[in-house]
């Protein structure tokens, strides 16, 4: 899998990632090295997610180049005031000196948003962070800390799925030049919905393959999880095939249904 997207400051973001909420100890170790064997060479973790250790540790063992592999985490905002400090302990577990992605995790009350973007720009201009954005915002959010700034947030990563198309939503961040990176897009009763697994059987494909290729062919990341090995794999394998532009707008049409 080698469809990437540039961000704002010249960084290759690999479109399909491999995330890794609610997976802990030895099981995210075996995760996410399962995933770089598979390919992938984009992961995603965050400070809540208490797996940055594991991370770093499959990321090691692994045997890729550090440069080979674009490694996102996430800063909660009950850590403003704190913020470059939170990132230099994930550092230090990812065993790493930079990350390709640090984002907000999710908004903060008041101007906590405005400071922490401050200190995500000077994060970025020291190279602790190639590329910062935010998690869970959005326009007038998004609007809120750019304006100040004067940075534009290079990704938003907010639930994404064909159930929750909107093309406003869409709009608003090709308008910004933000790129948009969708978790949870595996679940939600996607892969249960019958115009999926329709789109599926005719495909040949299983129900995940084709949600992760609509969000591919959008321009749109996406990063499925998983613990079992079978799944990562099949999962990855998505290059194969292509949705006609029937499928792909069939599939836009489910937002909001």
């Amino acid at each position: 899998m080698t469809d990437t997207v540039t961000l704002a400051m010249g960084s290759r973001m690999p479109l399909l990632g491999f995330g890794t909420w609610q997976i802990h100890d030895d099981e995210a170790v075996r995760a996410s090295a399962a995933a770089l064997e598979a390919g992938y060479r984009h992961l995603d973790t965050a400070t809540v997610y208490g797996n940055e250790r594991e991370v770093g540790r499959a990321l090691a063992e692994s045997g890729v180049p550090r440069d080979e592999v674009f490694l996102t985490t996430k800063c909660p905002p009950d850590r403003a005031g704190r913020e470059l400090d939170t990132l230099r302990r994930s550092l230090d577990l990812l065993q790493t000196d930079h990350v390709d992605l640090w984002l907000i995790h999710w908004p903060g009350r008041g101007s906590a948003n405005v400071d922490m973007w401050r200190s995500f720009v000077e994060a970025r201009d020291s190279g602790l962070a190639r590329e910062i954005g935010v998690s869970n915002f959005d326009a007038p959010l998004v609007d809120a800390v750019s304006k100040p700034t004067g940075v534009v947030p290079a990704v938003n990563q907010i639930e994404w799925s064909p159930l929750l198309y909107d093309a406003g939503v869409v709009a608003e961040h090709r308008a910004r030049d933000i790129v948009l990176e969708g978790y949870s897009a595996l679940r939600g009763g996607t892969l249960d919905h019958p115009v999926v697994v329709e789109i599926a059987d005719r495909a040949g494909r299983t129900p995940a393959q084709v949600i992760i290729r609509w969000h591919l062919q959008h321009q749109f990341v996406v990063i499925p999880k998983s613990v079992r090995s079978e799944r990562i794999w099949s999962n990855f394998d998505v290059e194969g095939f292509r949705l006609s532009d029937e499928d792909m707008a069939t599939l836009d049409g489910l937002g909001g249904s």
